[in-house]
């Protein structure tokens, strides 16, 4: 009986003592995983190499895109254009971001073609740029749903 005894608590000790190992072992490939995602983010490539860029350099591009179509911005310089005239039974108002434009400001009459001659970008696909006013707004070209606005673009 004192045999069984002791080998019931020989057994005991062994599977405590590898479990003990085991969750350190686990818990040093965990460091590890981290260690090596802490590397990878901050590798830089070198730019001699034919390599792929981080990711984080196509992130930054993207919120660059993002902030050149910001959802309101002060026009950095004053174009002159042709006197603006209101669509009729429409006055002339400030848009934000999220409202609807009416479809008769989605005509020609209203919509800027020659957006580089006023120092904007081209617009994504499926946008345009209208004018309201002194101000031009990025609308969807679809539905007229206003995603940018730049005041005071025209004297």
């Amino acid at each position: 009986m004192t045999k069984f005894l002791t080998a019931a608590v020989a057994a005991v000790l062994a599977t405590t003592s590898l479990g003990a190992a085991g969750a350190a072992s686990a818990q040093s490939r965990n460091d590890h995983r981290y260690e090596q995602r802490q590397d990878n983010r901050n590798y830089r490539p070198n730019p001699h190499q034919n390599q792929r860029p981080a990711p984080r350099h196509d992130q930054r591009d993207y919120r660059q895109d993002q902030r050149d179509y910001a959802r309101w911005q002060q026009a950095q310089r004053r174009y002159n254009a042709p006197r603006y005239v209101a669509p009729r039974g429409y006055a002339t108002r400030s848009w934000s971001y999220g409202q609807r434009m009416p479809s008769y400001y989605r005509t020609s009459n209203y919509v800027v073609h020659d957006y580089g001659r006023y120092g904007l970008r081209a617009p994504p696909r499926g946008y345009q740029y209208v004018r309201s006013g002194n101000d031009v707004v990025l609308a969807v070209v679809a539905t007229g749903l206003v995603t940018a606005v730049i005041a005071g673009l025209f004297n």
